[in-house]
């Protein structure tokens, strides 16, 4: 059975697997039927220099970075960078996804300035790197940023990298739907889908891409506490905490962070419910990583990005063998 024409797979869960693990993981997807490889950033392998790697190992991928820190790099340097693959790969779609990230990634790891305006950031952003890419000379100056008389020296053909936003609340899905190619939405549980891309259409047309979230995880007791920790570190940022409240899972998100605000980070992490854990980060068998594919898909996904959680004694056949049920759905 040949996988969802549009199904993607990504890296951001791999960093395990090392850099030349991610290259694995490309040709694996690629032998597979595969549409895309994406890779994340924070304070693990840069991002271009890994798609770089794999569009030359699996040279069939579209490429996408899902997502990039915005505040980490200008719309100028962005563009030149997605040039840069786009021209390597004039026949592949190069999806240059770009995030607000979060206070710990830009600001305590980066050293980056964390604004207090996300929506106007990103608009901003969003437009300005559209203007670079179109390759004519950029004059800009906004709230956020000032460049004169800029213009890409690499000079593309018809196709052009595509400009994906990572969101999960109302206003980023609508901003991401009004000015983006497409959405990127991650750590939802499908049953949040609709909702999602309703906020997403009142905006535009974007196109909807999802990180699902899935692992062939033999025994449950592999991942379990992989999993608790995991959305731990995501509950305690505002912006996630929001989304998993609107989702369903307000309980835990409270309990989470009123015990974390105590200092109790085992009795946080503890707090994650198995509902949450089986909502978004989804352990079973082959059935259930390919109905958990259907249901994103059946919810208004229109690009699934398998996100293989690689919990078990051996990590790289977790991942292949999740990404063999995947191509399945």
């Amino acid at each position: 059975m040949a996988p969802h024409p549009s199904l993607g797979v990504t890296y951001a869960s791999l960093g395990a697997l090392g850099v030349t693990g991610g290259v694995e993981v490309a040709q694996a997807a690629e032998e597979l039927g595969y549409r895309s490889f994406w890779v994340a950033e924070a304070n693990g392998t840069e991002a271009f220099s890994l798609l770089g790697a794999a569009g030359a190992a699996a040279p069939s991928l579209d490429l996408g970075t899902g997502v990039l820190a915005l505040q980490l790099r200008t719309p100028p340097l962005v563009a030149m960078a997605a040039a840069t693959l786009q021209a390597l790969h004039p026949d592949r779609e190069i999806l240059v996804g770009v995030g607000i990230s979060s206070p710990v990634v830009a600001g305590r790891w980066h050293g980056a300035k964390y604004e207090k305006r996300p929506l106007a950031q990103v608009r901003e952003y969003v437009t300005l790197l559209k203007e670079c890419l179109a390759g004519d000379t950029v004059s800009f100056k906004g709230d956020f940023y000032e460049i004169n008389r800029f213009r890409l020296g690499v000079r593309l053909g018809e196709r052009r990298p595509k400009i994906i936003v990572g969101a999960l609340n109302a206003g980023m899905l609508r901003l991401a739907g009004e000015l983006a190619d497409g959405v990127l939405l991650n750590y939802i549980p499908a049953s949040h889908v609709p909702w999602s891309v309703e906020r997403v259409r009142e905006g535009g047309a974007a196109t909807i891409y999802a990180y699902v979230h899935a692992g062939l995880v033999a025994d449950r007791a592999d991942g379990i506490e992989a999993a608790r920790r995991d959305l731990f570190s995501y509950a305690v940022v505002d912006a996630y905490a929001q989304s998993f409240t609107r989702a369903g899972f307000g309980d835990e998100v409270a309990d989470i962070r009123e015990r974390h605000a105590a200092g109790d980070r085992e009795g946080a992490v503890a707090a994650v419910s198995d509902r949450m854990v089986d909502g978004i980060d989804v352990m079973g068998d082959a059935g259930t990583v390919r109905d958990t594919v259907r249901a994103y898909v059946d919810g208004g996904v229109e690009v699934p990005v398998l996100m293989p959680l690689p919990w078990g004694p051996d990590r790289m056949a977790v991942t292949v063998a999740t990404m063999e049920a995947a191509a399945t759905a």
